[in-house]
């Protein structure tokens, strides 16, 4: 995995963590509940990058006798739990404490404090998604987000930012509803503003596990890479067709690659064999990403029947 995702998530990690104890001492001296349900995010996008950084160390381990492919679907099963914590924690609770403040409205003493506080988390959280997003920017390539968030097989650009864009958002929604309450002399916005920020959280938690829970399932490489790689089977001598071409990713830079290809009839077993030679070393030379070659010899009718 690329050192500028780590980078990211080290600068997410510390921007957090001082803004996550900033919040609560806000909160604490204000009684806003807005301000503790940005305390209550921060903190938990501080665990999670803990996890994350977790899931590439882990992900990184060697492949062994019981893991022969390696470890590195450790990294999007500890992305899937990044979403269910920002769920389960962040959203929920933040809604909790919101409808209690609805129900129980307090009122926010020395607002003065949280705006100040608003203002330098702004600060941390707007450093922290530039570095975000300049690393998801790098793996676009062009393409739009939707596009690049659909197609990316590193879930740590893309998790880190929603996060940050997250917290941005929560911020904005913590200031206006401090505002309204005081401005209206209303302090059940207070309340509504930490809901709002539930909403938001639940939001995003809900996009990053659909996201990824198909990698931790198992996607296949792109379009190109299964083309290119199609084109270069078929033009090997001997080869009448190719039957077809599996992949799997295993981990961002980790790709597993079955090809089912058609030999002449009157092929012999050791041009086949300098054949599917040159073709595994051809593939890995041209994409670093595939680690593990099979090559199938079998004639079409059969890998029809297979499929």
């Amino acid at each position: 995995m690329a050192h500028g995702s780590k980078v990211v998530i080290y600068a997410a990690l510390i921007g957090n963590g001082l803004i996550s104890a900033t919040k609560f001492v806000a909160a604490a001296l204000t009684g806003s509940a807005a301000m503790m349900a940005e305390g209550i995010h921060s903190l938990v996008d501080t665990g999670n990058q803990v996890l994350l950084l977790y899931g590439m160390k882990r992900a990184s381990k060697p492949a062994n006798d019981r893991f022969p492919f390696g470890h590195g679907k450790e990294i999007y099963f500890w992305s899937f739990i990044v979403a269910m914590l920002i769920f389960a924690l962040g959203s929920g609770i933040s809604i909790y404490e919101g409808i209690h403040r609805v129900l129980h409205p307090e009122v926010v003493k020395d607002p003065m404090i949280n705006y100040i506080v608003l203002g330098l988390a702004c600060i941390f959280e707007g450093f922290a998604w530039w570095m975000a997003w300049r690393e998801f920017r790098s793996q676009a390539r062009g393409r739009g987000i939707a596009e690049t968030v659909a197609s990316s097989k590193d879930p740590i650009a893309f998790v880190v930012l929603f996060e940050d864009s997250a917290a941005m958002l929560g911020l904005v929604v913590a200031g206006i509803g401090l505002w309204l309450s005081q401005i209206l002399e209303m302090p059940v916005f207070d309340g509504i503003a930490s809901i709002a920020i539930g909403v938001i959280l639940a939001i995003t938690a809900v996009v990053l596990a659909i996201r990824t829970k198909s990698l931790l399932i198992g996607e296949s490489a792109e379009k190109s890479l299964i083309e290119d790689v199609t084109k270069r089977a078929g033009s090997l001598t001997g080869v009448v067709g190719v039957n077809e071409v599996l992949t799997l990713h295993m981990g961002p830079d980790y790709v597993l690659l079955n090809i089912s290809v058609d030999f002449a009839d009157d092929a012999k077993a050791g041009d086949m064999e300098k054949a599917i030679d040159s073709l595994t070393r051809e593939i890995r030379g041209a994409h670093p990403r595939i680690k593990r070659v099979f090559i199938e010899a079998e004639c079409s009718s059969t890998a029809t029947a297979d499929s």
